[in-house]
């Protein structure tokens, strides 16, 4: 499953270098699928919608910091746990419930982010 950032999040930015799929955003920042990736052209989001991987996408929060579930491979294929909760000084980066992906399902995403 994807990690989530709680609204306990102190905006520290902790998380934001430590991930390797540069799926960790600013609140209120834009974000797009080609961002520290190596994909061009076309994606399919996990909404079912096909963006260009440069089309810059909305916040997914406006006041903390966010994590694009389509980018978050629970740091699968490169460290053994999500960097992003073990350096997170509050713990506000937990497992989204609403978004669960088996270990071959995360190896695929990576796969397909990082080409």
């Amino acid at each position: 499953m994807a990690i989530k950032i709680t609204d306990e999040c102190i905006n520290c930015g902790a998380c934001e270098p430590e991930c390797p799929n540069n799926a960790i955003y600013e609140g209120g920042v834009e974000w797009a699928i080609a961002d520290g990736t190596t994909l061009v052209g076309e994606y399919m989001l996990e909404t079912g919608k096909k963006v260009d991987a440069a089309d810059p996408q909305a916040p997914i929060d406006d006041d903390v910091y966010f994590i694009a579930p389509d980018k978050c491979t629970e740091c699968q294929g490169f460290h053994e746990e999500p960097q992003c909760a073990a350096v997170c000084p509050v713990d506000c980066c937990v497992p989204d419930e609403d978004r669960v992906e088996s270990i071959e399902e995360l190896l695929e995403k990576k796969s397909r982010l990082h080409l």
